[in-house]
């Protein structure tokens, strides 16, 4: 990155959403290892419009994106390319976000989550969504295995791994560290990302 280059800081648990304009460059960093992030990018002049990882998948006939290539919205424009990856590249566009009646399920009443992180995250830059879309969840080691299981195992992205995207219109970026403390997903242990933006 070059010029001006804002960092974000999304502590453990918690999400943040920031402005990023077109042809700005997100980088997410796994700052201790192990860590998902849930990312969503909303088109800042319509909000209506958001990278959708059903359509991403449809249009390329993939089940995540190689670096080259785009992520689209629900109407099949693109939004963001994906430009870099130094992780292990594991990441997911099958899982929702986690949300609280995960935890309830597991018996966790009031846990974090990423539902609910989305939520708060979006509002503070006033995106307000009749839907929580699903993420992209960078770092998620889920790929399927060939008799259609889906394990989540530990990510295996290492501290200071990165993904980049280039944004290709003016968006609201949200992300989230995913809150999941109770399986392998995120090494047991919660930990927070670091993004940063800036122009290419």
């Amino acid at each position: 990155m070059t010029g001006h280059t804002r960092t974000v800081t999304v502590p453990a648990q918690e999400g943040r959403a920031f402005g990023a304009a077109a042809g700005d460059l997100v980088e997410i960093v796994d700052v201790e290892g192990h860590q998902v992030g849930d990312l969503w990018v909303i088109d800042a002049a319509d909000h209506g419009r958001w990278l959708s990882t059903s359509h991403t998948r449809d249009r390329l006939e993939r089940m995540f994106p190689r670096p080259g290539e785009q992520f689209t919205d629900q109407f099949r424009e693109p939004i963001a390319e994906f430009v870099a990856d130094t992780s292990p590249g594991s990441h997911d566009m099958l899982f929702p976000p986690c949300n609280r009646w995960l935890y309830e399920s597991e018996g966790l009443m009031d846990h974090p989550n990423c539902h609910d992180n989305f939520i708060t995250s979006a509002a503070s830059a006033g995106v307000v969504l009749p839907v929580v879309p699903d993420p992209v969840n960078i770092f998620q080691n889920s790929a399927p295995e060939p008799d259609g299981t889906l394990d989540v195992l530990t990510a295996a992205s290492e501290a200071g791994d990165s993904v980049t995207l280039r944004i290709l219109r003016d968006a609201v970026v949200v992300l989230t560290a995913c809150s999941v403390d109770y399986w392998p997903t995120n090494n047991m242990k919660c930990t927070p990302l670091l993004a940063r933006v800036g122009p290419a």
